[in-house]
């Protein structure tokens, strides 16, 4: 049986600021101004956002890392933005190459940061994505980021993805665009992919591996939710409450401690929306 008691513990211990903001907000009623407020304090005067808001890369410099993670905080939650996000339309305009990559500082690895991000993140379709769901996305940044996805987010690289975690990419961008061509055959080769990878997983007795199934399917009346195979939610519904270690905490894919606080509200929220609480 699920306990929020003792994740309410857990997070409060163990999570930053906003973490623990964030949690009050969802649970416990907290006010939303005070987790804008605390993310915002990782925003930069130019717009972007650094400091470490995405664990793996600490360096306070502004990078795209930091912003396709907080949009996937948004994404996930549900939360409203309000004014954050101000000035970081422009700001990654000035960071988008003519070929719709993204270019990180020089120094960015001057910092602490996780081996897999040694080359930073220079994709723009999670980002884009995100941005045109809230109606910040210039013109020009759809524009490249379109060309760029038609060169390296084909149909193929989609079907070829076996990680469901990675599976955001081809998600965040598809979902949310208005204008691609062949978008409903993107949209329908990302589902697959989604579903694949899950059952992979889960075949494999991966199932730590699963959660990212609910930050696609973010409630039953979505689309990933609504057309996924026969028994695959509940069987992963049942994975997640069987699962919570004593402590209030859930287990994160890559056993990394400090994702732990963030993952286990996101586990909380999606248990919550299926009526599993």
């Amino acid at each position: 049986m699920i306990s929020i008691e003792n994740a309410r513990s857990f997070v409060q211990a163990h999570g930053v600021m906003w973490e623990r903001a964030l949690w009050d907000y969802l649970f416990d009623q907290g006010p939303i101004e005070r987790v804008n407020q605390c993310l915002s304090c990782y925003k930069n005067e130019d717009g972007g956002w650094g400091h470490g808001l995405e664990h793996d890369i600490k360096s306070p410099l502004s990078n795209p890392l930091m912003l396709e993670f907080l949009l996937s905080v948004i994404r996930d939650t549900g939360i409203h933005p309000g004014t954050m996000l101000d000035k970081t339309p422009e700001w990654l305009e000035s960071v988008q190459n003519p070929d719709g990559s993204l270019e990180n500082p020089p120094n960015l690895l001057d910092y602490p940061h996780a081996k897999w991000w040694e080359e930073g993140q220079k994709k723009p379709d999670s980002i884009t994505g995100n941005l045109i769901k809230l109606n910040l996305c210039p013109p020009t940044v759809q524009e490249k980021t379109r060309n760029w996805v038609l060169e390296n987010l084909t149909r193929e690289k989609i079907s070829g993805n076996n990680w469901l975690f990675m599976a955001y990419h081809a998600y965040d961008y598809f979902f949310n665009v208005l204008d691609f061509p062949d978008l409903e055959k993107y949209q329908e080769a990302t589902l697959d992919n989604i579903y694949a990878c899950a059952l992979g997983h889960e075949s494999q007795g991966e199932m730590n591996k699963l959660f990212p199934f609910f930050q696609f399917a973010l409630g039953p009346e979505s689309p990933v939710a609504r057309e996924a195979p026969p028994g695959l939610i509940d069987r992963i519904l049942d994975h997640l409450e069987s699962s919570q270690r004593e402590d209030g905490g859930w287990d994160d894919e890559h056993g990394l401690p400090y994702w732990q606080p963030y993952f286990s509200t996101l586990i909380l929220l999606a248990l919550k929306r299926y009526s599993r609480l």
